[in-house]
């Protein structure tokens, strides 16, 4: 694990970066409880794909670092919450871990985790009005919550990514003792408890650039009324759509 050192004499040794937004590591350090050996990591964790500066000017398109870490960080995050949820409830079967695993390392969660580090502040984006729907789309930020992670496992080691997700994760392990149920799941449920026909899913417009895409997206299940619901992926949508027509088909 490494070695953590005085914020104030990380700040001195962190060098200048060419970036448009400086990223304040000495408050992130705060946040994350760790000061970074190689500040190199965060500063990559960070600095999304948009940003001119973090694609490279060879003909030969190289990695992106942000995206690399983004995929460590899934699965550091997944092997935790594993681990965590099977030492916490042993009565649980297959079934209901997943569940519960599932509700942990969505992009709500992950969103909701990176809003109360406003991990928002410290995103580096493209300048311009792209870079402001970059920021409103919620993805990005979910991507730059895993690759923080990432970036602290490489840093500091596993026990160090398991201290921060399990320091800001706990809240919600054990907010609801029954396994959380994602809405289109609750509607599938429920709609074979009644013996409708499955929930169908369409998309009605798909719009917006590649980086903050808009989609709407209709439910429908057989004898009630479709309902459309907006979101920046497609998933988001259908969850939101199938929220929306669950919580109508139940008033009934």
């Amino acid at each position: 694990m490494a070695i953590l050192r005085p914020v104030g004499a990380f700040v001195k040794e962190n060098r200048v970066m060419p970036h448009r937004k400086p990223i304040d590591y000495a408050v992130l350090a705060q946040k994350l409880g760790h000061v970074f050996v190689n500040p190199i990591l965060l500063h990559d964790a960070l600095t999304h794909p948009s940003l001119p500066t973090a694609k490279s000017s060879h003909k030969i398109t190289k990695p992106s670092p942000y995206e690399r870490l983004e995929f460590l960080g899934d699965r550091v995050l997944g092997l935790v919450i594993a681990h965590w949820l099977y030492e916490m409830f042993p009565q649980a079967d297959e079934g209901e871990l997943a569940k519960r695993h599932a509700h942990l390392v969505n992009r709500d969660m992950l969103n909701t985790i990176a809003l109360s580090l406003k991990l928002q502040d410290h995103l580096r984006l493209a300048r311009g009005e792209s870079a402001n729907e970059s920021r409103k789309n919620l993805a990005a930020l979910s991507d730059a919550m895993e690759g923080v992670i990432g970036a602290l496992y490489l840093d500091g080691g596993f026990d160090l990514a398991d201290t921060f997700i399990k320091t800001y994760w706990t809240p919600w392990i054990g907010a609801d003792l029954a396994p959380p149920a994602d809405p289109k799941t609750a509607l599938q449920e429920y709609a074979q408890s009644k013996g409708y026909v499955l929930p169908k899913y369409s998309i009605v417009e798909h719009s917006g650039p590649s980086h903050a895409p808009k989609f709407r997206i209709q439910v429908v299940v057989a004898g009630h009324d479709p309902v459309i619901a907006e979101g920046g992926s497609k998933r988001e949508a259908e969850k939101k759509a199938a929220s929306m027509l669950l919580e109508e088909i139940t008033k009934r």
